[in-house]
């Protein structure tokens, strides 16, 4: 079956983009929800001009991005965080903590679109983990835990 997404889906695709599911996914869950509509010819028609018309809105929303990956990438980060025995944390600190530093810092990024490898950090020490600002724009970042003074 294939569908034309309305909204971002995880695991799926982005807005606007054409996917072929298994008929109970698209009938069940995307189209009542509405995250799809079905691609009929008249459908897809109607979606290439839209595409066309969106085309140098994307190319500008890129460059800033770009801009924005930039500055990210220039930042250092140190999150400070309670900490037990040896070097382990009370809690943990997770893509919540990372984008209110990023906020911080002058960037409003939703924690949606930050991923930290393995979810959560647990121990100090250095990090990585990646920002994806638009669909062709992802920066790696990397930060830091230190314990709280």
């Amino acid at each position: 079956m294939e569908l034309i997404l309305k909204q971002d889906v995880d695991n799926l695709g982005f807005k606007d983009d054409i996917v072929s599911v298994k008929n109970g996914y698209g009938r069940n869950f995307l189209i009542p929800n509405g995250h799809a509509v079905m691609a009929t010819s008249s459908a897809k028609k109607v979606l290439a001009e839209t595409l066309k018309q969106r085309a140098y809105k994307e190319k500008t929303i890129i460059e800033a991005a770009q801009k924005t990956a930039d500055a990210i990438k220039e930042l250092e980060i140190k999150i400070s965080s309670k900490v037990g025995t040896g070097d382990k944390l009370f809690g943990s600190v997770n893509n919540i903590d990372l984008a209110s530093e990023l906020q911080k810092a002058g960037h409003d990024i939703d924690k949606k679109f930050i991923t930290i490898a393995g979810g959560s950090v647990k121990r100090l020490g250095k990090y990585d983990s990646v920002v994806r600002l638009h669909r062709a724009v992802s920066v790696d970042l990397q930060f830091e835990v230190i314990a709280q003074a």
